[in-house]
């Protein structure tokens, strides 16, 4: 280039310069600090590029952006909602003139300027929704026109400045979900221009000031959601203006203020989830304006006042989780505006009120887990507005009447664990779309009616344990919003119906009825099936190959039915599989080696079948599999040697009537955590030797084989043998085996035990020389232990039964005052001299002594009774113990805090929501799904363990094998 274009381009360059330099100087002083602030912001909308022109002499014209009219200053700048990210920049504090600032619902990050306090006229500042981090700076105490200042909904932390409330001009305060510690500060009660404070969603600690007491003006209160302690302050009855609220979700104690009843403005109360001390101030009654009052999970014992009759406007009364007792005052039916009356899980008792019926706005009535009795009046069934009906866990009996199949605004029905009887009236359903339908574990007749999905809403279906007869109705198959379909435990007959096709449903649980005919194959429309019970039916034909469609599938139980034909191979699509139980059916062929897929499998019970050909090798390529049921087959030939490779085999293996020849391998004796092993009713020769390995041991079954005498020379200590042969094959046909285990929690997964074995054989009793007339009988006299135990149970009765073991049958025996004894009843074969061993075993048994075993106190031996029975001292089952455990650790709540199995109950009842029963702490361990998903296993062996009544519950066998399986489950997703 040569020096003539050189010149020319560099004079272009300098008269460009001059003029951007001619526009830019253009803008004044607040359009320079504006374009600044923009150029430090990381995104912006186009509409705010294209419109902060700096070619524009001011920036009056800018969007969002406001001037004064003569000064041309700005004095408002609202971006609120704009999606603006980036630092909000020092040089917001140049713009001296601002009176508002509205920057709400961005992305800003970083610090708030402390150039902010440069700005002393402003008198409205949002900085809310975003995501600002740090303290709040200290300069804002400069800010002395300030009326509103909104910083909720970002990360900030630190402590409240207490120069902050020196802003005597602040009217609206809101400093709500950031992560605020230390305490209110005490100088709070120098705002008396106040009018809204909002703190809640904070880490805020100690007592709430009684300063507060000095804002007269103050027409809204929120402290919800921290950590204060304390008692609410007198203080607080000065607040007359009063409109709203809230103190719930702390640790506060001590009696709620008398005084409450000057408040004539208080529209919402609400002091839930803390620990007050008394009950509730009758003057409540006085707040007339009130239209929200809840205080639930607060300790809250007494009476319900029946001044709360007076409350007109009130529409949500919600005192449940309490202790509160007495019966519900019928003056509540004065409250005319009531749309939710909520009175769950206190200790009420007496009828429900027949003045209820008079609150025709009424939606949802909960007034379960309750000690409430009589009929449902008439006049409740009669609420046109009627949507939710909760009245579980009570002790309410009568029939339906037919008014309840006119409710058209009906959505949720819940009456299990009640007295209900009669027939269901058929029509329900026809009018209304209902959504959950609970009727289990009442005394319900009748068919199912018909036309329960005619709403096509309903999700769940739960009408399990009562007396119903009669067909499954085809309505029930075709309803395709159907979530929960349970109908077990009753005497519902004929076939089972055709499924449409229906993705939703999760849960079918239709077992122990009397359903005939075969699966239909239709079943396989239901997709999203996770769990299928149809066990103890009449269910005949072949398994539909169909049900390998259910891929989702993690538990079956298709088990004592009429099943036959081969296991189909399809089955092998159903990768989630943890249960399979097809035990007791006439299923036959070989075990398909398609199910190798099944690598999620846990327990597999085939027992109690015809299927031949072995046992299969793929059951290698099972590595989670901890329970493996063969027994009363027709598999033959020898017991692999690659059987010991099932090293996760714990609960139970069980090859029994099956034809098995041969010796024991070897390997075998690598199954080190088994506890069962039934090996009966076979053709096994040689020794023992095999199971010499094996200290994990509760149960051993070798009876009808052929083994020689290594019987004698096991190492195995926990197996107690005779010294003699067992070649005949009826040596071991009377065996006597008395088993008494009690186990404890340690942590949440770890099961410690006792066990005892005793096996008693007639070389035993010959060698020891015991004869019949040596048998102990019993102390008769009325004042023998035996003698109240036996008048306390009328002789054993079965009214008194609390439990059933494998062994035997325990009773309560309640003696007066606090003696309270478990009486077990262990049936053995009462031959010649057998008993002198089993008492010096249980003699032996009793001198035990652990925190988590029972004292023995007494036995005796009855040969009128041809049984054994231990009387032990008892406070509680140890598995609902171990419940009540499992469920403190989960909420970290006491067990009478209030009553956590109550609550407990209700809560996953009412919301199945893992977040509202744990512990915050643990809430957050939640965003791992394996985690969340493991603690609802706990949960759910929890309620199972605490059940109402003792015969439902598992045995703790059963619970300890649910918990390690999900632990192993978890464990395998995570490696």
């Amino acid at each position: 280039m040569n020096l003539f274009s050189r010149h020319f381009f560099l004079l272009l360059w300098c008269c460009f310069v001059s003029v951007y330099a001619n526009n830019v100087s253009g803008l004044n002083h607040d359009g320079l600090a504006l374009m600044s602030l923009l150029r430090k912001w990381d995104s912006v909308p186009a509409s705010i590029a294209s419109s902060w022109n700096s070619s524009d002499s001011t920036s009056c014209s800018w969007l969002g952006v406001r001037c004064d009219h003569r000064s041309h200053s700005v004095v408002s700048l609202n971006l609120s909602g704009y999606g603006i990210s980036g630092p909000l920049g020092p040089e917001i504090g140049q713009l001296k003139q601002l009176k508002t600032v509205d920057l709400n619902t961005n992305h800003f990050s970083g610090d708030i300027p402390s150039q902010l306090g440069n700005c002393s006229l402003l008198e409205y500042l949002d900085l809310s929704t975003n995501s600002f981090i740090g303290a709040i700076p200290d300069s804002l105490k400069c800010l002395q026109n300030l009326q509103t200042l909104s910083l909720f909904s970002n990360s900030l932390s630190g402590e409240i400045p207490e120069s902050l409330f020196q802003n005597l001009t602040l009217q609206v305060l809101y400093l709500d979900t950031n992560t605020f510690n230390g305490s209110i500060p005490r100088s709070v009660g120098n705002l008396t221009e106040l009018l809204e404070l909002t703190l809640y969603s904070n880490q805020l600690s100690g007592t709430i000031p009684e300063s507060i007491g000095n804002c007269r003006k103050l027409q809204s209160l929120s402290l919800s959601s921290n950590k204060l302690s304390g008692s609410l302050p007198e203080s607080l009855t000065n607040l007359e203006s009063l409109v709203e609220l809230f103190v719930g979700h702390n640790s506060l104690e001590g009696g709620i203020p008398l005084g409450f009843g000057k408040f004539k403005n208080l529209e919402t109360l609400d002091l839930s989830f803390n620990s007050y001390s008394g009950g509730l101030p009758p003057d409540l009654g006085n707040c007339s304006s009130l239209k929200t009052m809840v205080i639930i999970h607060s300790n809250l014992r007494g009476a319900i006042p029946s001044s709360f009759g007076q409350l007109k406007k009130l529409s949500r009364l919600d005192l449940s989780e309490n202790r509160l007792s007495g019966t519900i005052p019928p003056e509540l039916g004065n409250c005319g505006s009531l749309m939710s009356l909520n009175l769950y899980t206190n200790e009420l008792e007496g009828k429900i009120p027949s003045e209820l019926g008079r609150l025709n706005k009424l939606e949802d009535l909960e007034l379960f887990n309750n000690h409430l009795s009589g009929e449902i009046p008439i006049s409740i069934w009669k609420i046109a507005s009627l949507k939710y009906l909760l009245v579980y866990n009570n002790s309410l009996s009568g029939e339906l009447p037919l008014e309840i199949t006119h409710l058209k605004n009906l959505r949720n029905m819940s009456l299990y664990s009640n007295q209900f009887f009669g027939v269901i009236p058929q029509s329900l359903g026809i009018n209304s779309s209902l959504l959950q339908l609970d009727f289990m574990d009442n005394k319900f007749t009748g068919e199912v009616p018909p036309n329960l999905c005619h709403g096509k809403q309903l999700r769940v279906l739960n009408i399990g344990r009562n007396q119903l007869q009669g067909s499954i109705p085809s309505g029930v198959g075709g309803c395709l919003t159907l979530w929960r379909l349970i109908l077990r435990e009753n005497n519902l007959s004929g076939a089972l119906p055709e499924f449409a096709e229906n993705p939703i449903l999760d849960h079918m649980d239709i077992s122990k009825n009397n359903i005939t005919g075969p699966i239909p194959p239709s079943i396989g429309n239901c997709s999203g099936l996770t769990f299928i019970d149809l066990s103890m039916n009449k269910l005949t034909g072949f398994i539909p190959p169909e049900l390998g469609n259910l891929i989702n599938l993690e538990e079956v139980n298709l088990s004592s039915n009429q099943l036959e034909g081969p296991l189909p191979s399809q089955l092998s699509k159903c990768h989630n599989l943890g249960k399979f139980d097809v035990g007791f059916n006439s299923l036959n062929s070989s075990i398909p080696p398609s199910l190798r897929n099944w690598t999620s499998l846990s327990t597999l019970i085939l027992n109690e079948n015809h299927f031949t050909g072995g046992i299969p090798h793929f059951l290698t390529e099972l590595g989670k599999l901890t329970e493996l049921q063969l027994g009363g087959n027709f598999l033959g030939g020898e017991i692999p040697s690659w059987i010991g490779s099932l090293q996760s085999l714990q609960y139970g293996l069980n090859l029994s009537s099956n034809g098995f020849v041969g010796e024991l391998p070897s390997g075998l004796g690598n199954l080190i955590k088994l506890e069962q092993l039934q090996i009966s009713n076979n053709n096994l020769t040689g020794t023992l030797a095999a199971l010499d390995k094996i200290h994990s041991f509760v149960l051993v079954n070798i009876s009808y084989n052929h083994f020689r005498d290594g019987l004698t020379c096991t190492k195995n200590r926990s197996i107690k043998l005779c010294d003699s042969q067992s070649s005949k094959r009826d040596s071991l046909s009377r065996v006597a085996v008395a088993l008494i285990a009690v186990a404890s929690v340690v942590a949440v997964f770890v099961l410690a035990g006792l066990v005892c074995m005793l096996i008693l054989c007639r070389r035993c009793r010959r060698d020891l020389g015991i004869e019949h007339d040596a048998e102990i009988a019993a102390q008769e006299d009325p004042s023998s232990l035996l003698h109240k135990v036996m008048q306390a149970t009328e002789n054993l009765n079965d009214r008194h039964i609390v439990g059933r073991g494998t062994h035997g049958t325990v009773y309560k025996a309640s003696l007066g005052g606090d003696k309270i004894y478990a009486v077990k009843k262990i049936v053995f074969t009462g031959h010649r001299g057998g008993n002198k061993s089993m008492v010096t075993e249980i003699q032996t048994i009793g001198k035990i002594r652990h925190r988590n075993l029972l004292k023995l106190e007494d036995f005796c031996l009855r040969k009128d009774y041809e049984n054994a029975f231990s009387t032990k001292k008892s406070k509680e089952s140890d598995v609902y113990s171990y419940g009540v455990v499992l469920l403190e650790l989960i909420t970290r709540k006491k067990a009478l805090d209030p009553n956590i199995v109550e609550w407990v109950t209700s809560v996953w009842s009412s919301t199945e929501d893992i977040n509202k029963i744990a512990d915050s702490g643990l809430r957050e361990e939640f965003l791992d799904s394996n985690i969340m998903n493991q603690a609802i296993d706990v949960l759910l062996v929890a309620l199972r363990c605490t059940e109402k009544e003792p015969g439902r519950r598992p045995t703790m066998r059963d619970v300890v094998r649910q918990l390690v399986k999900r632990n192993a489950s978890i464990r395998g997703k995570r490696s």
